[in-house]
């Protein structure tokens, strides 16, 4: 995902005041462990999740209402797609360890 520049704070912040509606249905999801890392070189955000089943919070095939508010909330400090879900990439995992 990409952070526009000079938001850095404020992404942050709002991270820190997660809606508990939207936690709640992360968790629900079968996300059981959710990291985002910065790179403050690039802006860019990188979201590592554990999942119990197939899909993850980047779908965005089925949308739920919570979500949908999120990301228009989001939208003012991220790059984002038409519908207001953060530009991102998918990335091939090459290596993992337990």
């Amino acid at each position: 995902m990409f952070l526009k520049k000079g938001c850095e704070e404020e992404y942050q912040r709002r991270h820190a005041a997660i809606w508990p509606e939207l936690a709640q249905m992360i968790k629900e999801q079968g996300v059981s462990d959710y990291s985002i890392f910065w790179d403050s070189e690039t802006n860019l955000l990188f979201a590592v999740q554990k999942c119990d089943k197939e899909t993850n919070t980047q779908d965005t095939t089925d949308t739920d209402p919570v979500t949908q508010r999120w990301w228009d909330a989001m939208a003012d400090i991220m790059e984002v797609n038409p519908d207001n879900s953060p530009v991102s990439v998918p990335l091939k995992e090459v290596f993992h360890l337990d």
